[in-house]
């Protein structure tokens, strides 16, 4: 047990309950519990965006893919990045100006309330807890190699400190302790980023070499194909990643913690800068964990492979360079990193339940706030249990792997009832709800059968669907059916979805 590392771990994560303590205090409302009052500045807002994105998948396991296959861990990284543009141009300010609390009362505005609210929580909650497998996963194996705790009860304290940090503190908690896991991810990064280079002699050609000298597969970790070796696959993976991230819930919502649109716009632009220079030093660490690693036994068993599992490439790449304390150090950050995460998605779950469900459909809007708060803290401690469970099924799992099921969800679900009813006013509530559903069944029904859970953890021979990430045929898929019912739509109803596109524009909602 390596007590220098478990220390400093310790303090990382009682400084993150202090900060629950007193975000607890200053949460008197369900404003204050989802979005923070919306009083959160751009910078501010942006870093925690950045801190909610670069999850477990970022750090852990886009580095053991790197480590694994070499050049195909770009591919996640740069599918993630690419959305942030689009975000920042297409849907920050819409969004922001629609929407108080929930990514559902933007598409709510036009829509018929109910209908789409509930498709819409379908969708949100199968979004969260399929993004918190993989923070759970990346979360239990660090925990399971700093305590030498079994698996299983290291996912459980995980998740019974998370349950800590959303029910006392809401929105302003998790935002303070994603802004500070950023900064300190940032700066661990960056450290690891200089000593990896400092064993290369601050040579980026001696680092690639010597990667290529030690990796079994030679010159071929430089050009895609370790992993990826379809085309159709790299497509399908960088479509669900771009468009997953456009109808991520926990992302959206976080355009509402802002008092204005400009504030929401610059939250963008700098996430889009910090996750830009934080995927750029991936590169670094990822082929320095291969140039620096293959030649370590020591961090790896007698069958020869990795002590934890290669989801911790990037914890044993510290202790390489870095000795115990910043073992510790990025441990702490690590585990900061996914309980940020984990804290955001379970808002974003809770709320789907206790503001879109039970404040607006149940109480058409006039909800009792404590009892509203009640159902909040129970749906939480509901999406942890499942959590758990889940993740103890996926534990053997790439987590950067895991994290890209859900934005298949987003891109099919998600993203195409949003985008079309910010831009296209022919959009009926019919046509949204069939999209959204065919989305939904398509999508999660075609990861079960394709290799990653059909042949990973369920342990057939064959997958039935030879993708992993299907959001190539079910976003258009979504998008086709919305579009086709939404055209043969002549109800009443569709017709006052289609006026309701046009009031909005005129009561310049849409607007600066």
């Amino acid at each position: 047990m390596n007590i220098s590392a478990i220390t400093v771990f310790l303090i990382f994560v009682a400084g993150t309950l202090g900060i629950s303590y007193w975000a607890s205090k200053q949460t008197k409302s369900s404003s204050d519990f989802y979005n923070a009052g919306g009083q959160i500045s751009g910078l501010q807002n942006g870093t925690a965006i950045a801190g909610d994105f670069m999850s477990a998948a970022s750090f852990l396991g886009i580095t053991a893919l790197y480590f694994a296959y070499g050049f195909d861990g770009f591919v996640l990284s740069i599918g993630a990045f690419a959305a942030w543009p689009v975000m920042l141009f297409l849907l920050a300010r819409r969004v922001r100006n629609l929407g108080s609390y929930t990514f559902v009362d933007v598409v709510s505005q036009r829509l018929d309330r109910n209908r789409i609210r509930y498709v819409a929580i379908l969708g949100t909650l199968v979004v969260v807890i399929l993004y918190l497998i993989a923070q759970m996963v990346g979360a239990g194996k660090l925990i399971e190699l700093l305590f030498g705790l079994p698996y299983e009860y290291a996912v459980i304290t995980v998740s019974v400190i998370v349950i800590g940090y959303v029910t006392f503190g809401g929105m302003l908690a998790t935002t303070w302790v994603q802004i500070v896991k950023a900064i300190l991810l940032m700066v661990g990064v960056t450290i690891l980023a200089f000593l990896v280079m400092r064993e290369a002699g601050f040579s980026f050609n001696t680092l690639i070499e010597g990667a290529v000298a030690n990796h079994p597969n030679g010159g071929d970790i430089l050009i895609p194909g370790g992993v990826f070796s379809d085309p159709i696959q790299v497509i399908t993976i960088m479509v669900s990643m771009m468009f997953g991230v456009l109808g991520l819930p926990h992302i959206l919502m976080r355009l509402f913690t802002v008092p204005t649109m400009r504030e929401a716009k610059q939250s963008v632009f700098f996430a889009s800068l910090f996750m830009g220079y934080f995927y750029l030093l991936l590169v670094i660490i990822g082929f320095g964990s291969v140039y620096l690693l293959y030649n370590r036994p020591e961090f790896f068993d007698a069958a020869g492979q990795m002590i934890g599992g290669g989801n911790m490439t990037a914890i044993h790449l510290s202790s390489a360079v870095g000795g115990d304390l910043f073992t510790g150090f990025m441990s702490a950050v690590s585990f900061a990193t996914i309980l940020a995460v984990v804290a955001g998605l379970t808002v974003s779950g809770a709320a789907a339940i206790s503001h879109d469900l039970y404040a607006e459909v149940i109480c058409k809007g006039k909800p009792d706030p404590r009892k509203e708060l009640a159902i909040t803290r129970i749906t939480t401690v509901a999406i942890s249990v499942i959590a758990v469970l889940l993740g103890i099924a996926f534990q053997n799992e790439n987590v950067a792997f895991i994290a890209t099921m859900p934005m298949v969800v987003a891109a099919s679900v998600n993203f195409p009832i949003l985008f079309l009813s910010l831009y296209w006013s022919g959009l009926t509530t019919r046509g949204a709800i069939a999209g959204a559903l065919l989305g939904l069944l398509f999508s999660v029904g075609l990861i079960v059968v394709g290799p990653q859970v059909w042949v990973s953890v369920l342990g057939y021979d064959e997958a039935l669907f030879p993708y992993n990430y299907p959001a190539l045929f079910t976003m258009p898929l979504a998008f086709a059916v919305a579009w086709i019912v939404s055209i043969t739509d002549q109800t009443s109803r569709g017709q006052l979805d289609r006026d309701n596109y046009h009031a909005l524009l005129e009561r310049s909602e849409f607007g600066e």
